[in-house]
């Protein structure tokens, strides 16, 4: 039973994660912490993280801007870590709560005012790129912070999941390596477990792909807003 409620959960984490480009975090660690302890839950739900964000690469490698990428994802991790040394000047509560609203006026300004984008070019995705990593640095929210940032762009579809998949990609394969050093292990269940997981977590990204391709462009960006909504929410009535 437990292996079947992780196996749903990761194809709907994994369907959301590749639609939205975040999520698939904050679905999962409140549901797998209640069987498992932190570090062995972070560590499980960071390897099916790391496998999400490879299918976006498989899945959408036709959105690839090498030059969006590296402009936005340098920046971005080398700001991270400024965020990640303020981040425990302030009560979390208190700094999730920030981030809520900042979110909050985004999605409202963005309906009221759709046409809103932030012109690309290499000087908005790296000040883009190095905003949203100094404050998923201070928030810990990476993937929200980074939609936000790229949603404003509006970029083609493809070219959206492209982007936060490869970045996310090269943060969870540091983190990963980082849990496994620091000794977390996964006990021998989840360990067999990940031959179903695995193949779930790709069937979810393939079903998200299937839904994204049915979106028309024009409303995809109203469809990431209403995602970035929900989490803010979540973090504004329930930040910890």
């Amino acid at each position: 039973m437990e292996i079947m409620l992780l196996t749903a959960l990761v194809f709907v984490a994994s369907a959301i994660g590749t639609l939205t480009g975040f999520g698939l975090s904050t679905i999962m660690i409140p549901v797998v912490l209640l069987f498992y302890p932190f570090k062995q839950a972070i560590f499980f739900v960071g390897i099916i993280h790391l496998f999400g964000n490879i299918w976006k690469v498989v899945l959408f490698h036709r959105g690839f801007r090498w030059k969006l990428i590296l402009c936005f994802g340098i920046p971005g991790i080398a700001a991270s870590f400024l965020g990640a040394k303020l981040a425990f000047e302030v009560p979390a509560g208190l700094l999730l709560r920030i981030l809520a609203g900042f979110m909050i006026i985004y999605v409202i300004y963005l309906f009221v005012k759709p046409s809103f984008k932030i012109k690309q070019g290499t000087g908005s995705a790296v000040t883009g790129g190095a905003l949203s990593g100094f404050l998923a640095g201070i928030f810990g929210m990476g993937g929200a912070v980074r939609g936000l940032f790229l949603s404003s762009f509006d970029l083609p579809k493809s070219v959206y999941i492209a982007t936060a998949g490869t970045i996310a990609l090269f943060i969870d394969t540091t983190r990963v390596t980082s849990y496994y050093v620091e000794g977390a292990r996964l006990e021998p269940s989840i360990l067999w477990g990940m031959l179903i997981f695995i193949p779930a977590s790709f069937l979810g990204a393939k079903a998200a792909k299937l839904f994204v391709d049915k979106i028309p462009q024009k409303h995809f960006r109203k469809v990431i807003a209403a995602f970035l909504f929900l989490v803010a929410l979540k973090l504004l009535l329930f930040p910890t």
